[in-house]
């Protein structure tokens, strides 16, 4: 019985998994707004009927892929952005390469993420938007542990966070524009590393309203 009942929910995780990466392929070409549930179960192999048995409706299985691609990359990000001193100027040389390594890594993911984040479907962008801003907040209070974060105000701090995770994505969607060929990803490469050290400076020299020495 137990054997049965294990074979069943193995077959019915394959079918899940055959479900998103069929989703997720189609996605390389098309925006989940314009992808159809046979066109998705047709890729994937199976009958429309098995569709229901995982998801309701296409938007769910776009939240899906949102809670898989976000952390997907989470736990390598948080290697950089967590590290108990934010984004320290020694530290973005790494940053870079790790999105870099990210988007090698996850091409499909990051595409998804980056093409859905102001999508026409506005359960997915919404999914989108609250793990990227919860990622923010938890940046925010690391940032408030680091000394340099001392008389920010919670609001700058946040403010700071969003700006980092930003960063994140938009170098995300570079390299995925970018060529492997020639100096189009290096140029991206410099590019990022430049932004981050201007962030870097002017988060040194900050002295906002939300700052305890500012005017």
């Amino acid at each position: 019985m137990n054997q049965t009942v294990g074979a069943r929910q193995a077959q019915r995780l394959r079918t899940r998994r055959a479900l998103l990466d069929a989703a997720l392929s189609l996605l390389e070409e098309q925006s989940l707004g314009s992808l159809g549930l046979r066109e998705v179960t047709r890729a994937a192999g199976v009958a429309p009927t098995a569709f229901y048995r995982h998801f309701t409706g296409i938007e769910e299985l776009g939240v899906a892929l949102v809670d898989e691609a976000l952390g997907n990359l989470e736990e390598g990000i948080a290697a950089v952005f967590f590290d108990g001193a934010g984004i320290a100027a020694r530290r973005i040389d790494q940053a870079v390469d790790l999105m870099a390594g990210l988007v090698r890594a996850y091409p499909a993911h990051l595409r998804f993420i980056v093409r859905e984040r102001h999508g026409g479907v506005r359960r997915v962008r919404e999914a989108v938007a609250g793990r990227l801003d919860g990622f923010a907040r938890d940046l925010a209070e690391n940032l408030a542990a680091d000394p340099l974060g001392a008389g920010w105000s919670p609001e700058d701090l946040l403010m700071l966070a969003r700006l980092y995770v930003d960063h994140m994505v938009m170098t995300a969607s570079a390299y995925l524009a970018a060529s492997l060929e020639g100096n189009a990803w290096a140029d991206v490469t410099d590019t990022a590393r430049r932004q981050l050290r201007l962030i870097h400076a002017g988060r040194l020299h900050w002295t906002g309203a939300g700052r305890a020495d500012g005017p």
